[in-house]
C-alpha cells in the first residue's frame, strides 16, 4: 500500500510540472499580441515607421497562425505533437527575439508575423493534443483548467504587464522575457510523452488550400472590417465559399475512403460540435470585453495603460482563480451543468455594466460586476476544451483540437472587431444627432463638428479633445465636450451589448449540453498516461 502511494506521488509530481510548463507556454502565445498591441507607438518610434505598418504586421500574424491552423494541426500528426510543440514554441522565440533586434519592419514582418504566425498554426492544437495525450481523468480536466486558466489571465493581464514594461523599461525587454520564458518550457520538454499516430499519413493538398482559404478569408474580413479598410464583403464570401467548399470536399473523400485534412466525422460527436461552438462564444463575449472595457477606463475615466489594466484586474484574478478551483475541485459534477453557470455568471456580470457605464467615477464601481464575469470565465475555460476533445480519440485528436483552436480564434477576432466596430458606428451616429441637434452650435458648423468628432474624438478623452479645440471659442469647446461626454457612454453600452449576447447564447446553447449525456473519456485511469 505505501509503495503503491509513493509510487502516485512521484507520478503526480512530473505530471504537475508539465501541466505548469504547458499553461506557461500557453501563456506567452496569448500574451504575445497583447505587447505588440501595447507596444505600437514605441515600435513606431524606434523603427522610424509608421502606425499602419506595424497595425499591419499585427494583423498578418493573426492571419498566418489562423490560415494555417488546421494544416498545423495535421502536420503535429504527421511529424509528432511533440516534434510540432518544439517548432511551435522555436517559431515563437524566432520572433521575440526578432523583436528584440529588429532595426526595421521588414524583420518584424518575416519574423515575427510569417515565422511567429505559423509558429502558433502549430503550437495551439499540438498544446491541446499533449494535454489530452499525457493526462487522463481528473488529471486531464485540471491540466485543461490550467491551460484554460493561462490563456484568459494572459488575454486580461497582457495590456497591464505589457504597458507597464514598455513605459519604464523597453518593449524589447517585454520580449525578452517572452524568450526566456519559453526557454524555460523547452527545458522539460523531456517530461512530454508523445503518443505516435497511427492513421493515414497521406496528405490532403486540396482541404489544405480550401482551410487556407476558408480561414484566412473569414479572419482578414474582420480584420479589415475592424480597420475600416475596403472589400470587406468580397473577403467574408471568400472566406464563407471556401468553407462550404471544403465541408463539402471533406465530405466526399470521406465517402471515397480518400485521405482528408481533418475528419468530417467528428461533426458527428454532438459533445464536439457543442463544444466548439461554445469555445467559440465564450472567445467572443472575452473579445468584446476586452475591447470595450480598456477604452472606458482610458477615454472615458483617463486612467492610463497602468490605472486601466488594474481595474481589469478583478476580471483576470477572479477568472484565473475560478478556473484553477473548478479543475480541482469539479469532482464528479457534470461538466455542461459547470458551463451553463459559467455562462449564466458571465452574462449577469457583463449586463450589470450596462447601467453602471454612464455613472461611474471610478474603475471601482466595475469590480462586482468584473468578477462575477471572471468567475462565469474561470469555470469556462475549466470545462470547455476538455469537454469538447476528450472523448475524441488519439488518432484524431490533433485534428479536433485544430478545429477547436480555430474556433476559438475567430470567436476572439470577432469579438474585438464587431465590438469595436458597432461602437464606432454608434459615436459616429450619435455625433450627428447630437451636433445637429445642438442650439449652440452654429448651423453652419455643426455638420463639420460631426465629421470632425467622427474622425478625431473617437478615442480621445476630454482632456485631449480641449487640447485639440484650444483656438475654439470657450463656448463652442463646451458644446463639443458635451456632445463627446453624452455620445461615448451610449457606444460603450452597445459595445458590451456583444459580450452580454454571446453569453445569453452560450447559455441558451448550455441547456443543449445537458440534456446529452455526458462525454465519456477515451481512458478512465487517473493521472499520467506515460508509455
Amino acid at each position: 500500500m505505501g509503495n503503491q502511494q509513493d509510487g502516485g506521488a512521484a507520478a503526480a509530481s512530473p505530471g504537475n510540472k508539465l501541466a505548469v510548463l504547458l499553461a506557461m507556454a500557453m501563456f506567452v502565445l496569448v500574451v504575445d499580441t497583447s505587447l505588440m498591441n501595447v507596444s505600437i507607438s514605441a515600435v513606431v518610434r524606434d523603427l522610424d515607421t509608421t502606425v499602419s505598418g506595424v497595425q499591419s504586421a499585427i494583423a498578418l500574424e493573426a492571419l498566418v497562425s489562423a490560415a494555417f491552423i488546421l494544416i498545423g494541426s495535421k502536420v503535429g500528426d504527421l511529424i509528432g505533437r511533440k516534434r510540432a510543440y518544439v517548432l511551435g514554441l522555436l517559431g515563437y522565440a524566432t520572433g521575440a527575439i526578432a523583436m528584440m533586434v529588429a532595426q526595421d519592419l521588414r524583420a518584424i514582418v518575416v519574423f515575427w508575423a510569417v515565422i511567429g504566425g505559423l509558429g502558433a498554426s502549430l503550437l495551439l492544437p499540438a498544446m491541446q493534443s499533449l494535454v489530452h495525450g499525457n493526462f487522463e481523468g481528473a488529471a486531464q480536466r485540471k491540466a485543461y483548467a490550467l491551460v484554460g486558466a493561462a490563456a484568459a489571465i494572459a488575454a486580461a493581464v497582457g495590456p497591464l504587464l505589457g504597458g507597464f514594461i514598455t513605459t519604464y523599461l523597453s518593449w524589447r525587454v517585454a520580449f525578452g522575457m517572452e524568450v526566456v520564458i519559453i526557454a524555460i518550457v523547452l527545458s522539460g520538454i523531456r517530461l512530454v510523452h508523445d503518443a505516435p499516430y497511427t492513421g493515414s499519413r497521406a496528405v490532403d493538398p486540396v482541404g489544405a488550400l480550401l482551410s487556407v482559404l476558408a480561414m484566412g478569408g473569414l479572419v482578414l474580413s474582420v480584420l479589415v472590417w475592424q480597420e475600416g479598410g475596403e472589400f470587406v464583403l468580397l473577403l467574408l464570401v471568400v472566406g464563407v465559399v471556401a468553407l462550404g467548399s471544403l465541408v463539402r470536399w471533406l465530405v466526399s473523400r470521406k465517402k471515397k475512403k480518400r485521405p482528408t485534412l481533418v475528419d468530417p466525422d467528428l461533426f458527428k460527436i454532438p459533445t464536439f460540435r457543442l463544444g466548439i461552438s461554445q469555445q467559440m462564444l465564450q472567445q467572443v463575449a472575452l473579445g468584446g470585453a476586452m475591447i470595450a472595457l480598456p477604452i472606458y477606463l482610458q477615454m472615458v475615466l483617463e486612467y492610463n495603460a497602468m490605472g486601466a489594466g488594474l481595474s481589469m484586474a478583478p476580471l483576470s484574478l477572479s477568472m484565473f482563480a475560478v478556473a484553477l478551483l473548478a479543475g480541482r475541485k469539479a469532482g464528479d459534477r457534470r461538466p455542461s451543468r459547470i458551463v451553463r453557470m459559467g455562462f449564466l455568471l458571465l452574462a449577469v456580470g457583463v449586463a450589470a455594466l450596462l447601467p453602471i457605464v454612464p455613472r461611474a467615477e471610478s474603475g471601482w464601481a466595475l469590480v462586482g460586476p468584473l468578477v462575477v464575469a471572471g468567475s462565469g470565465l474561470g469555470l469556462l475555460v475549466s470545462q470547455l476544451n476538455n469537454y469538447t476533445l476528450g472523448p475524441v480519440s488519439e488518432e484524431r485528436v490533433s485534428e479536433a483540437a485544430g478545429i477547436n483552436s480555430a474556433a476559438g480564434s475567430f470567436g476572439l477576432s470577432f469579438g474585438l472587431a464587431f465590438a469595436g466596430a458597432i461602437m464606432l458606428a454608434t459615436l459616429s451616429l450619435t455625433f450627428t444627432a447630437k451636433a445637429e441637434g445642438s442650439s449652440v452650435l452654429p448651423p453652419e458648423d455643426k455638420v463639420q463638428v460631426a465629421e470632425a468628432l467622427d474622425r478625431d474624438a473617437q478615442l480621445m478623452s476630454n482632456s485631449d479633445l480641449e487640447e485639440l479645440l484650444a483656438d475654439e471659442p470657450e463656448v463652442i469647446q463646451d458644446e463639443i465636450v458635451r456632445i463627446n461626454t453624452e455620445a461615448r457612454p451610449l457606444a460603450l453600452q452597445v459595445a458590451l451589448a456583444v459580450p452580454t449576447l454571446a453569453a445569453l447564447l452560450g447559455l441558451a446553447n448550455s441547456f443543449r449540453m445537458v440534456r446529452l449525456p455526458e462525454p465519456k473519456p477515451t481512458g478512465d485511469t487517473e493521472g499520467m498516461a506515460f508509455g
